[in-house]
C-alpha cells in the first residue's frame, strides 16, 4: 500500500463528543468544511455500495467485519450503515431516471442529507510505529501526520507482464493454494498447522521450496520484483492474448504484516486465485466484494466496520477537492491503525506510471464518516 488542505479551527465549529479509542476519535461536525465534490463516478460508487451491502446482509456471521464499528457509540448502527449504502444507489438511480447530474457531487445535497463525523487520527500509534520503522520515508510520513488530518495513502492493482511458463526473467510464480488443503474450508485449513501453507516464509518460497517439492500449482510466472509488488497490492492484472485476467490473494501463511519493514523483508506470503474482477474484502474467495477504482477505501475493517462511507477533503492544484468512497477492503497494515485510509486509484505496471497519474494527490486529508440522516 502507498504511501494543505483546509485549515481546521476547532473553535469555529460546533462539536458533539462522539467516541474515542487509541487516541483517534470521531466528533459530530455540524458545519463540515468542504467544497468541490469530484474525482469519482456516481455509478461506480453505487456499484461498490451495492456489493458491500450484499456482503453485510449475507455474511452476518463474519464478526470481524460485519458490525457497527468498535470505535463508535450507539449512534452508529449497522442498520444506519446499510441505509446509507442503499441511499447512495437510490440517489444515483433517481438522478439517472431524471436525466440530471448526480446529486452525490452536490455539496449542499450532501450537507442536507448526511451527518458528518470528523475523524481525528491516532497520532500516538502512528508515531510509535515510526520510531520502530527501518524505512526513513515511512517514518517521516508517519511523524508528519497532522493532528486534524488522516494519512491518505493510495494503492493500485498491479498490471503484470507474465509468462505461462517459467523463464530466466519470469522465474517467480503466483501460486494457488497448496494441494494438501484442496477441499478444506478456511477454518479447517487455518486450524491445521501441519499444512504446507503454514510452513514457509516468503523468502523460502522465492528460493524455490514449493517448486522443488511440487507442493502447489503455479498460476502464472512473474519477475521477482513484480511478485513483491503484487504480494503487497493484493491483486494482479494481466492481459493474455487480448483477454484481461485478474488474480487475487486467497490465503496466507499466517505471518503478520510488519509495518516497520520493507516489502522484500516481509515474511508474510499470499497464495492466489483467479477471479472475475478486482476484489476487496471477503471472508471467503467466493464472497469477496467487487470493488472499483476511485470509490473504494482499504482501512481498519476490524475496528471501523465494513461499509462505512467516508469523505476525504484536500487541496490539489490550488483547489479544494472532496471525494466519497466506501470502506470495502482491508489489509495487514491496518491492524491497530486508526490514522489511515488507502484509496484504490487504478491499475499500473509500477511506481513510475502510478506516480505520474497520482502525484497531484496529497499525503494527508481531512476525513469524515458520513451517515444518512
Amino acid at each position: 500500500m502507498r504511501f494543505c488542505l483546509l485549515i481546521f479551527l476547532f473553535t469555529a465549529i460546533s462539536f458533539e463528543s462522539f467516541s474515542q479509542t487509541h487516541g483517534g476519535f470521531f466528533t459530530l461536525d455540524n458545519k463540515p468544511n468542504f467544497e468541490k465534490v469530484s474525482g469519482f463516478k456516481a455509478s461506480a460508487l453505487c456499484d461498490v455500495a451495492d456489493e458491500t451491502q450484499r456482503y453485510l446482509m449475507q455474511s452476518a456471521a463474519d464478526k470481524f467485519a460485519v458490525h457497527a464499528g468498535k470505535v463508535f457509540d450507539e449512534k452508529v448502527t449497522l442498520k444506519r450503515v446499510e441505509q446509507t449504502l442503499a441511499f447512495i444507489c437510490r440517489t444515483y438511480r433517481e438522478d439517472v431516471r431524471a436525466k440530471r447530474n448526480s446529486r452525490l457531487h452536490d455539496d449542499e445535497f450532501l450537507r442536507d442529507n448526511f451527518e458528518f463525523y470528523r475523524w481525528t487520527p491516532d497520532i500516538k500509534t502512528a508515531r510509535a510505529i515510526a520510531e520502530k520503522s527501518t524505512n526513513d520515508i515511512k517514518s517521516r510520513m508517519l511523524n508528519n501526520i497532522p493532528t486534524d488530518k488522516i494519512f491518505l495513502t493510495k494503492y493500485y492493482t498491479k498490471l503484470l507482464t507474465a509468462s505461462a511458463i517459467k523463464t530466466s526473467d519470469y522465474n517467480q510464480a503466483l501460486y494457488a493454494v497448496p494441494f494438501d488443503e484442496s477441499g478444506l474450508t478456511l477454518v479447517e485449513a487455518d486450524n491445521d498447522l501441519s499444512l504446507t501453507r503454514h510452513q514457509y516464509t516468503r523468502q523460502q518460497v522465492i528460493a524455490g521450496v514449493l517448486e522443488q517439492k511440487k507442493l502447489a500449482k503455479p498460476l502464472i510466472w512473474l519477475t521477482e520484483e513484480a511478485l513483491h509488488d503484487v504480494l503487497l497490492q493484493g491483486t494482479g492484472v494481466v492481459d493474455v492474448n487480448g483477454v484481461r485476467r485478474y488474480f487475487n490473494v486467497h490465503r496466507n501463511n499466517g505471518i503478520a504484516y510488519d509495518y516497520a519493514i520493507g516489502k522484500r523483508e516481509q515474511a508474510r506470503y499470499w497464495y492466489f486465485s483467479e477471479v472475475p474482477s478486482i476484489m476487496g474484502y471477503g471472508e471467503t474467495l467466493d464472497s469477496k466484494i467487487a470493488i472499483q477504482p476511485q470509490v473504494s477505501f482499504a482501512g481498519n475493517v476490524a475496528e471501523l466496520g465494513l461499509g462505512k462511507l467516508f469523505m476525504v477533503s484536500y487541496e490539489t492544484a490550488g483547489e479544494n477537492t472532496s471525494r466519497l468512497g466506501i470502506l470495502a477492503d482491508q489489509g495487514g497494515a491496518f491492524d491497530n491503525n486508526l490514522f489511515q485510509l488507502d484509496l484504490l486509484v487504478d491499475s499500473y505496471y509500477g511506481w513510475k506510471d502510478y506516480h505520474q497519474a497520482n502525484k497531484q494527490l496529497p499525503d494527508y486529508a481531512a476525513a469524515w464518516l458520513m451517515l444518512v440522516k
